[in-house]
C-alpha cells in the first residue's frame, strides 16, 4: 500500500462491504445503497492499492434470477477450486411463503460477470433467523462455514464440496444457531491465533444506533459470550458505523476494518459510506476502532 487512506474512499453510497485479498489485488463486494427497489445488483470495487478504486455497479447476471422483484443486498464471496462463489441476500422476504433469501452465484474470476449456480440456496426461516447478511468463512484446514441471520438470530453451516448446499452436524442438522448479545444482523469471523474472532452489528443501519460488537471463541460455533463493543459512532466524525469486513496485510501485518458510516448529522438512512481504518489487538483483544 502506498501513500493514505482517505475516508470515505468513495463519495457514492455504498453499504455492507466484504472485503477480499484475490490474486494480488484488492476486492470489496458491497450493496448498492439505494431504496430497496433501486437494489437492483450488486456493485464492486477492486483496488491495486487501497487508494484508488475502480467501480463496477453490476456483477451479477440478473436475467438468471427472474424470481428476484425487490432488492438485492450485502455480498460475501470465497474462492473455492479456482472458483469465485457469490452469495447476496434477496427479496426481502418476511415469511415463509416469500419467495426469495439467499442467492449464491459462480465467476471464474473476482471480477465476475457472476452467474446463476444453484435454486434459491436458504429460502426459509431458520430458528428465527431472517435469510439475509451472509459470510463466508474459509478456516485454515479448508472447511468452508456460512454465517448468516437477520431479525436478531445468526446460524451456521458447513458448506460442502461443491458449494451447492450443505454438510449436516452430527445430529443431522444442517443449521446451528449461536447468536450472541445485541446482535442484529452483518456476521463477520476473523481467525488469528488459533482464535476465532466472531463480529456482528448491532442497533439499526439507519441511524446511529448501529455499531459493531465482538466475542471469542476457542471454535467457529462459539460460544461467543462475554462481548465487547468495538466500533460505535463518534459525532465529531461519523455516525452508525457496522457491517464490517476485514483486510489482512500479510507483508505489513496489519489488519485493517472495512465498515460503511453515516457523515454526521445525515438524516437519510440510505446515505451510507465506505471507509476503511485499522483494527488493532492486544493479546485477545480488538481494540476500539479509531474512525479516521
Amino acid at each position: 500500500m502506498d501513500g493514505k487512506i482517505s475516508n470515505p474512499i468513495s463519495e457514492r453510497w455504498f453499504a455492507d462491504p466484504e472485503a477480499r485479498f484475490y490474486e494480488g489485488e484488492y476486492w470489496i463486494y458491497v450493496t448498492n445503497s439505494l431504496p430497496y427497489v433501486q437494489q437492483k445488483n450488486i456493485a464492486l470495487l477492486h483496488s491495486k492499492n487501497l487508494i484508488t478504486w475502480e467501480i463496477n455497479e453490476d456483477i451479477i447476471d440478473v436475467s438468471d434470477y427472474p424470481e428476484i422483484w425487490h432488492a438485492v443486498w450485502a455480498p460475501t464471496i470465497i474462492e473455492k477450486n479456482d472458483k469465485y462463489y457469490l452469495i447476496f441476500a434477496c427479496n426481502d422476504i418476511q415469511n415463509d411463503d416469500e419467495v426469495g433469501g439467499l442467492q449464491i452465484a459462480v465467476s471464474d474470476s473476482p471480477a465476475g460477470p457472476f452467474k446463476r449456480y444453484t435454486d434459491i440456496l436458504i429460502d426459509k426461516f431458520i430458528n428465527g433467523a431472517q435469510p439475509i447478511d451472509a459470510h463466508l468463512f474459509k478456516d485454515d484446514d479448508g472447511t468452508i462455514y456460512l454465517y448468516y441471520g437477520g431479525w436478531s438470530h445468526c446460524n451456521v453451516c458447513i458448506m460442502n464440496e461443491t458449494m451447492n448446499g450443505f454438510i449436516p452436524f452430527d445430529d443431522g442438522t444442517c443449521f446451528r444457531e449461536i447468536t450472541p448479545e445485541d446482535y442484529t444482523e452483518g456476521p463477520c469471523m476473523l481467525k488469528k491465533d488459533g482464535k476465532y474472532y466472531f463480529m456482528w452489528s448491532s442497533g439499526s443501519w439507519r441511524d446511529g444506533t448501529y455499531r459493531v460488537r465482538y466475542a471469542v471463541s476457542d471454535t467457529p460455533f462459539g460460544p461467543f459470550v462475554d462481548s465487547e463493543e468495538m466500533l460505535k459512532s463518534d459525532e465529531r466524525i461519523a455516525t452508525g458505523p457496522g457491517h464490517n469486513s476485514y483486510l489482512y496485510l500479510k507483508e505489513k501485518n496489519v489488519y485493517l476494518i472495512v465498515y460503511h458510516r453515516h457523515k454526521p448529522n445525515e438524516i437519510d438512512g440510505n446515505a451510507r459510506y465506505l471507509c476503511i481504518d485499522q483494527m488493532r489487538f492486544d493479546k485477545e483483544k480488538i481494540l476500539p476502532i479509531n474512525m479516521t
